[in-house]
């Protein structure tokens, strides 16, 4: 956890497709890499971590959109360029002028979220950051099936006779209250830990 900094980022993380929206405010070092904001969205929106991310953003220098995550071997195959986000900071690229990203977790489920940065604020003294200010709804289930599976889901839990029910509750562990979220309960790993157990793999 980083205390001594003179600016944060506040950003509102929403989950696209999400009705009602599924969402977190959190509040993070100015200094922080795509990295470090890729846990934090991970942690605060109550996701494991278990799969690929992509961050697609304009680059307010040239305009273009660029892609920021974990790159590959094989993305010369595929003729692209993924520029690696413990590398890039996201001071140079989130402004207010260009204050939104669109953040791509698990490629097969495919949750996108868009990261909106709301404001740029000097930093409290004696606070801790990361931190998760505000948010509404539950992170759905890893490996549900993306948004319309995640929905499925919801429908078959509404209905104790539906024939799925009994093999969902299982799964789920025994409940699941798709309405529960508390910002309190938000814990954030270090992110160079996680980097540093990513890369023991």
């Amino acid at each position: 956890m980083i205390i001594n900094i003179n600016e944060v980022y506040q950003f509102k993380i929403s989950l696209n497709n999400s009705k009602p929206l599924i969402w977190r405010r959190i509040v993070v070092p100015s200094t922080y890499s795509f990295w470090d904001l890729h846990v934090a969205i991970q942690d605060s929106m109550g996701w494991l971590d278990y799969h690929l991310h992509l961050f697609s953003i304009k680059d307010p220098i040239t305009n273009l959109e660029v892609e920021i995550g974990i790159p590959d071997e094989e993305d010369d195959l595929f003729n692209r360029t993924i520029l690696d986000d413990s590398r890039i900071k996201i001071k140079n690229y989130f402004n207010e002028d260009n204050p939104k990203a669109r953040y791509e977790y698990d490629f097969g489920d495919s949750w996108i979220h868009t990261v909106k940065l709301e404001k740029i604020l000097p930093a409290a003294i004696g606070e801790t950051y990361p931190k998760c200010t505000a948010g509404k709804m539950a992170c759905p289930p890893e490996d549900c099936g993306g948004v319309h599976g995640y929905y499925h889901l919801l429908s078959v839990l509404s209905d104790p006779e539906d024939e799925e029910y009994s093999e969902m509750i299982e799964w789920l562990g025994g409940e699941f209250d798709p309405e529960y979220f508390d910002p309190t309960e938000v814990f954030f790993d270090d992110p160079n830990e996680r980097f540093n157990e990513m890369n023991e793999f």
